[in-house]
C-alpha cells in the first residue's frame, strides 16, 4: 500500500522538516496548547514519511521539488 515513491534526499529533507516541526512544537506549547498540537501532528506525519520513504503528496500525483 504505502510503495516508497521518494528518494534519500527527500526522506532527509522530511525527517529535518518534522524535527523542525517538534521544535517549533515544543516552543509553541507555552504559549498555544493548539498551535503545539498542529505542529506536533505536522512533525510526527512528516517523520512518518521520513521513516517509510513514501511521500502523500507524491502519491496524488502531485510533483515535490524533493
Amino acid at each position: 500500500m504505502l510503495q516508497p515513491n521518494i528518494d534519500f534526499r527527500g526522506r532527509v529533507w522530511r525527517a529535518l522538516a518534522g524535527l523542525g516541526f517538534a521544535i517549533a512544537s515544543g516552543s509553541a506549547w507555552p504559549h498555544s496548547q493548539i498551535a503545539a498540537g498542529v505542529f506536533g501532528v505536522i512533525a510526527a506525519f512528516l517523520l512518518f514519511e521520513a521513516s517509510r520513504g513514501w511521500c502523500a503528496a507524491r502519491a496524488c500525483k502531485i510533483k515535490t521539488p524533493f
